[in-house]
């Protein structure tokens, strides 16, 4: 462990982002003190932590349910000796300058010499916050401002002071990165930062632009979503989800702290009749009866229904039709002579009028801006990056032909050819074209192409590390993947290179698993040669990366299941990203892991020492339990104990390649020749699947027979075994519904 770790940290305030953070905290390892005041009454004075706590777990804010004995209750009447051994405290009390000064008087008065202190605020200036502290607090002193859930949302925003330590900010940087896991982007102590100063305004554009002109709430959430690349919410849903009940503090204190000619106040939505009648009403959103939107059951089912803004009385929700929603890219859009397409217009020209005139005050460069709107808001792209995807040019005749100045900074594009005038550089706030320090190792940094086709490609990564990368529809396996599996072991024995990786710049996704339509395209033909050929080319693949003479590591964030999971265990080592989703749903759709999944898992199971490895690979194989995080796929056995968990997933890459290098030359773990099945006087492996349904018994039943046996075997016989189960499996009428149905819904059917 590095000296400079944060070990010990303790979290006042116990709400949702308090409690939240005290849990990610502990998910990186740190012992956390969570303390809240003292309730009122009689009883536990360390109740409204405790409450908090299991909350969290409740939540998912908790990476392993486990990781919750990490953080102890306590308050802030009897505790205060923690801040004195603390590395780090953390402030996240609600946003009230006075009681945060009272807090800071007491935190200064017991904290260690180097004890670090932080506020969560994400409205209050830094200087209003440390005013009256001595110097050694102001010297220890920055914002951190992360975001809900803390546990999921990449972004950590961290401002620092005139005053405060260059290395405490480096600190605060590199455990914000290294242990918890975020990107963290230095802000400038200006109003909301970047992400909320800039994502506040798209919020109150983008809704004051719908409901005073002439599209409804399902048209404009439309627009925003395939559109502009939001989240699915749009920005009305978006709304519903933070709490409409928000906007009045979080808006007003916007409009408090800016000058006059902010355009905050041109979009003042904390005045508008929809938003006060809402509020009036109680329809504060999710957390309430209500908002924009809402779900009703009635005797026909649930519902989805959207507000209507004149009687606030619910309707149910329109399918929306406009030309515009039909546009491909963001410029045909914002072209189409329609509602939609004007609504699409004046949003893009406000939002950008904004950043162009804002940068200069809130960010060194534009790819900051862009950046936090991708971390901390999940837009697909940030609004310089929409700007370019238009047009530069574009925007400034749409800009001139309405008599609209036209901005410096958007008029510098112009001139220097984009705001990423090309790869690797971006416009500095001043209109300067600059090449900002690279992040972690990508894919897209790879410095050349070994071999390719439609479905992957083999990139040299520098060192003599090659990487395979998929490139199908969230990384699913198909035969053209396979090719290059083949490829890069023919080139890696010729020397080629010396190590493999496999892994992609895919946020959400290793390898989402088989392509389910090429199964359901062989099993609608009735081929069963090329079903077998299918499914054996697969498992030979893996089998020979497994056996393949150099490294091979899997750098594994995000989704890896089924065929993606068999590919990350055909690997020598494995890098997981601790938001790792990894498992085997092959049962919903009718099918077994036949790629190496089932005799890998029982291998792994056998290496640990399980009594019965067996019913171990039987669990996995037949559970269809999807892991939660890296954590609790390595509890599951998925995840063996050398394997290793990255807490921060953009950095499992570059991990990755590291750990290739380490492994060149080194021998590897050997693994005995022969492995023992489940005992047959046992009780069977599918005893508790009695009632469960016939496909379902039918499946678990051959899993369960193909484990089971009174001589141990080798890993050629269990992968021979995989493939037979599985052929017999696929061709059944009942497992070929579900392989539809999966298809055709995206839901299992449970027949």
């Amino acid at each position: 462990m590095s000296a400079t770790d944060v070990r010990h940290a303790v979290v006042v305030g116990a709400g949702a982002m308090g409690s939240g953070i005290a849990a990610q905290l502990a998910n990186a390892g740190v012992e956390v003190r969570l303390l809240d005041v003292v309730p009122d009454g009689e009883g536990d004075r360390s109740r409204l932590a405790r409450e908090a706590i299991a909350r969290q777990v409740k939540a998912g804010g908790f990476m392993l349910p486990v990781f919750a004995e990490r953080v102890t209750p306590g308050n802030v009447v009897d505790d205060v000796a923690a801040y004195t051994a603390a590395d780090w405290v953390i402030e996240a009390v609600f946003e009230d300058l006075a009681v945060k000064r009272d807090l800071y008087a007491t935190i200064e008065a017991h904290r260690g010499t180097d004890t670090i202190v932080t506020s969560n605020t994400s409205t209050i200036p830094l200087a209003g916050l440390i005013e009256g502290r001595d110097a050694g607090f102001v010297r220890h002193f920055a914002i951190t401002h992360f975001f809900n859930p803390p546990r999921h949302m990449p972004l950590l925003e961290v401002v620092a002071g005139p005053d405060s330590d260059a290395a405490v900010v480096e600190r605060l940087e590199a455990a914000g990165d290294r242990q918890l896991g975020k990107t963290v982007l230095r802000c400038r102590d200006t109003p909301g930062f970047l992400a909320n100063r800039i994502g506040n305004f798209w919020m109150a554009v983008a809704a004051a632009e719908a409901l005073h002109g002439d599209v409804d709430i399902e048209t404009a959430d439309a627009v925003m979503t395939r559109a502009f690349g939001t989240p699915r919410t749009g920005v009305f849903g978006l709304f519903d989800l933070v709490g409409i009940n928000l906007v009045p503090s979080i808006w007003t204190s916007f409009l408090r702290l800016l000058p006059a000619d902010d355009a905050y106040h041109r979009f003042d939505i904390t005045t508008d009749a929809t938003f006060t009648g809402l509020l009036e009403r109680g329809l504060v959103g999710r957390r309430g009866p209500g908002g924009f939107t809402r779900r009703s059951k009635t005797a026909d089912g649930v519902v989805d229904e959207v507000i209507d803004t004149e009687t606030f009385d619910y309707r149910p929700r329109r399918t929306p039709s406009d030309p515009a929603l039909a546009a491909r890219g963001l410029r045909t859009v914002c072209e189409t002579d329609s509602p939609a397409g004007r609504y699409a217009w004046a949003v893009l020209r406000e939002l950008v009028d904004y950043c162009c005139v804002t940068a200069p005050a809130i960010a060194d460069h534009v790819g900051l801006i862009d950046d936090a709107m991708k971390l901390g808001y999940a837009w697909q792209a940030g609004p310089f990056e929409l700007a370019d995807s238009v047009g530069p040019e574009w925007l400034v005749e749409r800009f001139e032909a309405e008599g609209r100045p036209v901005p410096a900074l958007l008029a510098r594009a112009v001139e220097a050819g984009g705001f990423r005038p090309r790869p690797g550089s971006v416009l500095a706030s001043d209109g300067a074209v600059i090449e900002p320090a690279p992040g972690p190792l990508t894919v897209a940094q790879a410095s050349g192409v070994l071999a390719a086709n439609d479905s992957a490609a083999l990139l040299d990564l520098g060192d003599g590390v090659a990487c395979l990368t998929l490139k199908t529809k969230m990384n699913v396996c198909e035969p053209g993947v396979f090719d290059i599996v083949y490829r890069a072991l023919e080139l890696g024995e010729q020397g080629a290179f010396a190590a493999l990786v496999i892994g992609s710049d895919h946020p959400r996704a290793f390898s989402a698993g088989a392509n389910l339509n090429v199964f359901a395209d062989l099993a609608e033909r009735s081929d069963p040669d090329e079903l077998r050929r299918f499914t054996e080319l697969g498992q030979h693949a893996f089998a020979r990366l497994r056996a393949a003479s150099f490294p091979v590591v899997a750098a594994a964030r995000g989704l890896a299941l089924g065929g993606g999971c068999e590919l990350m265990l055909a690997a020598h080592h494995i890098v997981a990203g601790a938001e790792l989703y990894a498992g085997f749903p092959e049962r919903k759709v009718g099918l077994i892991p036949a790629w190496g999944g089932v005799t890998r898992t029982l291998i792994r199971a056998s290496l640990r020492g399980l009594p019965d490895p067996a019913a171990r690979a039987f669990a996995l194989a037949s559970s269809s339990v999807i892991s939660g995080s890296a954590f609790q796929a390595q509890a599951e056995g998925l995840l063996l104990p050398s394997d290793e968990i990255v807490m921060n997933g953009s950095r499992v890459l570059e991990r990755a390649k590291a750990a290739a290098l380490e492994r060149i030359g080194r021998p590897r773990r050997s693994e005995p020749e022969r492995f023992p099945l489940h005992d047959p006087r046992l009780e069977p492996l599918d005893a508790s699947w009695s009632d469960a349904s016939p496909t379902d018994r039918r499946i678990v039943g051959a899993l369960a027979a193909m484990l089971t046996g009174d001589e141990p075997v080798t890993e050629a016989e269990l992968l021979r075994r995989e493939i037979e189960v599985a052929l017999k499996l696929v061709v059944l009428p009942a497992n070929q519904d579900r392989m539809r149905h999966m298809l055709a819904t995206n839901k299992p059917l449970e027949n």
